[in-house]
């Protein structure tokens, strides 16, 4: 039986000051680093034994996934990271103020983008600093796979695909598999492993640094699937929305 664990990372920066991140790569905020430990003592604690991780590119996935694996006693497993993981571009409003932005565009148009499933915000233009091809690490993607925004639906494709051609082979192995990202890369496994429907997914949370937990037979088949949370109340509290 194959398990997956879907971690959120912990808070970062940008969700303490309500910034739209996306694939800005900002850091844990300390909140977020005690959140990554708490997750990590819940796996040791659960006696939940992680065989593999998987990432985004993205540092604040990165660093919850070690916090978690050097917590757990786990640090010695294979780590894998990629960038079809990464949060959901969220083009020319990633940086800035999410009360400006709606303020700006109304309240339709805000959550239409936002909760909704094939509505993006605005594009980049690929000379604006913020366009991926300016970063290092996706020096080596086709162009045509930096995104200048991106729906769920986008980030779905991207993150499903990635799914079904990695980390499913190691869930028919019956290995048990972590995989730590982001609010919109783990809504969007959800809607393909729950079979949600589109217009059902605004209503789904993800909690940060809670495991979602499920568990697969041998033919892939969903079994169960649970939340983990820990027992400090205060990981619960002021959890904001994605």
């Amino acid at each position: 039986m194959g398990r997956l664990v879907l971690v959120r990372h912990g808070k970062s920066v940008w969700n303490v000051e309500n910034i739209f991140t996306g694939w800005t790569d900002v850091g844990l905020a300390p909140k977020g680093v005690e959140e990554a430990k708490l997750a990590g003592k819940l796996i040791r604690d659960e006696n939940i034994t992680i065989d593999i991780c998987f990432s985004s590119y993205l540092k604040r996935a990165i660093k919850t996934a070690s916090i978690i694996m050097e917590i757990a006693d786990i640090a010695y497993i294979d780590f894998i990271k990629s960038w079809k993981l990464n949060e959901r571009h969220y083009g020319a409003w990633q940086g800035r103020n999410k009360d400006v932005v709606r303020k700006e565009v109304g309240e339709d148009l805000f959550w239409k983008v936002r909760r909704g499933y094939d509505a993006a915000a605005p594009a980049l233009s690929t000379n604006d600093k913020r366009y991926p091809k300016f970063e290092p690490k996706y020096k080596k993607l086709n162009s045509v796979d930096l995104p200048v925004t991106e729906s769920l639906k986008d980030t779905k494709q991207r993150a499903v695909k990635y799914y079904f051609e990695v980390i499913v082979p190691e869930l028919v192995k019956g290995k048990t598999v972590l995989v730590s990202a982001h609010g919109n890369s783990i809504r969007a496994l959800m809607i393909q492993i729950l079979n949600i429907p589109a217009n059902e997914i605004s209503k789904v949370e993800v909690l940060t640094g809670v495991l979602n937990i499920y568990d697969f037979d041998s033919a892939m088949t969903l079994k169960e699937n649970y939340i983990l949370k820990p027992k400090q109340e205060l990981l619960i509290e002021n959890n904001e929305k994605l």
